[in-house]
This record gives structure tokens, C-alpha cells and sequence, in this order.
């Protein structure tokens, strides 16, 4: 294929993967409803420990909650979307592979799919009610006190939060995957992960300062799972680099 070709088939992939957004956004719509309860519940269950009232979000401006709404079937649409946004992408490195690596279009699409709703999934399950429990905490103050402190939650910077942060916690889920395939190239190898851990320590609470409420106890939950993945991968990267010297000595690189 040509330069013009491969830019073809680019588009063609993406406009697949935008309609598939798309559609996926639309049925994510029509239960926005029981997507906001299901996104809300470890923040019900923290206003519920520390504050006592009714959880309540609110919304500054009429158009306020149908962006919010907009946000959270974005949301929807990516997950429900997004086996068919991998296989478009693997499809169009595809035709570059040799036959024994085209083989694994279907591990790579169910691995990815399957680590991102794990890293989603623990960022709602664990992240989110330690974070909640913390900060919604803050609110207990003396009984005795002169004044009584009730937080003011708005349903857009929620959906900001949530979205950011369920994002952060999939795509981290995602580094096994991708350092498989990059070892699977030869582009990078175990030793060139190991060389690199002490400075992605530091990458990895810089993301989590970034991607996380501020508070310690947050951070070090996304930090915390980022570098027990960049240990798994050091040993993913050896087994490849292990099967990739052997393929070599029997002479069988590729087909």
C-alpha cells in the first residue's frame, strides 16, 4: 500500500470506530439513569457514613445536569464501544504482521477490553470509597461546634471526577498489554523496563497526584496497583524475550 493508501485506510478505521462511539453513546443515553446510580454508589455510601442527610447532587445552571447526562452516555458509549474501537486498531496494524502474530488479534482485543473494566472496576470498587470516605470525613466536626459544615457537590465536577478518574484506573490496567506487544516487536525487553523502575516509580505518583482527588490515601491507590503492573510486565517482557531467542535459535522468526 501506498502512503495515500495507508491514509485511507486510517480514516476508513477511525470513521468505523467514531460511528461505533456513537451508537454505543446513544444506548448508553436511553439508561442514564441507572448509570448515574451505579456511579454514584460509593459516594452515597460515604455521604451516608459521614454526613447522615439525604446524598444530594446539585446542578448551577438548567443545562448544567443534560451535559452531565452527555458526559456519563460519552461514558457508556466508550465502554460499550470500545472492543470494536481495539480489533479497528488492530486491524489496521495487521496487514504488517507476520501470520503467527495476526493470530493474536483476539487475545488482544479481549485481554485489553477485559484489564480496562478490571482497572475501572477497582478504581470504583476500592479507590473510590476509600477517596469518598476520606474527603466526605472531613465534614464531622464537634457536635459542640458553633457551626455545622455540609458539603455542596455539583453533578458536573462528579462526572468530571468519575470519568477522569475510572479513565486513569482502565488505561493503567492496559501497561501488560502494551508491553507485551512491545516486546513482542523486539522494541523494548525486560532489562530496558527494569533500568527504567526507579524513575517510573516516580512517573507513577506523578500521574496519581494528577488523576486523583489530593489526598495521600487516593494517590497511593492508583500508584500502588501502577507499580505492581510494571512488575508484572518486567516478567511478561522476560517470557517474550525468552520465546523470542528461542523462535530465533530454531530459525522460525516469523511465519
Amino acid at each position: 500500500m501506498t502512503f495515500w493508501e495507508h491514509l485511507d485506510e486510517l480514516r476508513a478505521r477511525i470513521v468505523r470506530a467514531a460511528m461505533a462511539f456513537v451508537v454505543g453513546a446513544g444506548i448508553a443515553w436511553f439508561f442514564k439513569e441507572k448509570l448515574l446510580e451505579f456511579l454514584t454508589q460509593p459516594f452515597v455510601a460515604g455521604w451516608n457514613e459521614s454526613v447522615g442527610t439525604k446524598p444530594t447532587l446539585h446542578y448551577p445552571a438548567p443545562a448544567s445536569l443534560f451535559l452531565a447526562y452527555v458526559k456519563l452516555a460519552m461514558l457508556g458509549g466508550l465502554v460499550l464501544s470500545l472492543p470494536f474501537m481495539l480489533y479497528q486498531v488492530w486491524a489496521f496494524v495487521a496487514p504488517g504482521l507476520y501470520s503467527r502474530e495476526k493470530r493474536l488479534a483476539l487475545p488482544f482485543v479481549a485481554s485489553s477490553f477485559l484489564l480496562f473494566l478490571a482497572g475501572a472496576y477497582f478504581g470504583l470498587s476500592v479507590a473510590f470509597p476509600a477517596a469518598f470516605d476520606f474527603l466526605l470525613g472531613l465534614a464531622n466536626v464537634d457536635p459542640s461546634s458553633p457551626i455545622r459544615v455540609e458539603p455542596t457537590v455539583m453533578i458536573d465536577e462528579y462526572m468530571e471526577f468519575v470519568i477522569q478518574a475510572l479513565l486513569a484506573f482502565g488505561l493503567v490496567f492496559e501497561i501488560p498489554v502494551i508491553v507485551f506487544f512491545l516486546a513482542f516487536v523486539g522494541m523494548i525487553n525486560h532489562t530496558h523496563l527494569i533500568r527504567f523502575a526507579r524513575y517510573f516509580v516516580v512517573v507513577a505518583f506523578v500521574l496519581a497526584a494528577i488523576f486523583t482527588p489530593p489526598d495521600p490515601l487516593s494517590q497511593l491507590l492508583l500508584a500502588g496497583p501502577l507499580c505492581v503492573l510494571y512488575g508484572v510486565s518486567i516478567g511478561i517482557a522476560w517470557l517474550v524475550h525468552k520465546s523470542r531467542r528461542k523462535a530465533l535459535a530454531q530459525g522460525t522468526p516469523g511465519s
